[in-house]
């Protein structure tokens, strides 16, 4: 749950801590509007992928269902800077499936968090084989990290690319493949 009274104390203390008036017209609702930003970036603190994943519809086809380009935007839980860009999953079904928009939701719970991307994509491919119980996920990330980007080694454009495989994509390399050949149609 966040305090929006902390934080706007914290954002108050922080613009004075870089030399800045917090009083000044241009800052005064400066932190009000950080608590109520943050209140909208971290809402996936709270959230459960369940809620999402659970309703689920039958079907006879066992084709892999591939959502891709799913854009996120997070928060570097180490530097507190944004990173952000697109989330493919792909899973394989065992006589069910989920609404599509609710596979960009998950994400979203996930995202909405302070975070890694290492993690996120982790735990997005672990909460679609607890709630809809596929015979296998694959989910990959690909993701600009402002703390790479405008900070420390500023190399912008560089881009990091997570995955995670569960079920019968971890063990068969022909779906993992499969997989890559989708992503690129």
């Amino acid at each position: 749950m966040v305090d929006q009274n902390k934080i706007r104390e914290a954002v108050k203390l922080l613009l004075e801590g870089i030399g800045e008036d917090a009083d000044r017209e241009g800052l005064r609702d400066t932190p009000d509007r950080v608590a109520r930003m943050y209140e909208e970036l971290y809402k996936g603190m709270d959230e459960d992928p369940a809620v999402h994943l659970s309703k689920t519809f039958p079907v006879d086809s066992n084709g892999i269902v591939l959502e891709k380009d799913i854009t996120f935007y997070s928060t570097c839980e180490h530097h507190l800077l944004p990173f952000y860009g697109k989330v493919h999953i792909a899973y394989l079904p065992d006589g069910r499936v989920v609404g599509l928009s609710k596979l960009a939701r998950t994400v979203e719970v996930y995202a909405r968090r302070l975070q890694i991307q290492e993690q996120m994509t982790v735990q997005i491919a672990e909460a679609v084989m607890e709630h809809l119980k596929p015979q296998g996920v694959m989910v990959m990330a690909e993701a600009e990290h402002m703390c790479m980007t405008m900070r420390g080694v500023s190399k912008p454009g560089s881009r990091t690319v997570t995955m995670a495989a569960r079920g019968c994509f971890q063990d068969d390399p022909q779906l993992q493949q499969y997989f890559f050949e989708m992503l690129r149609r």
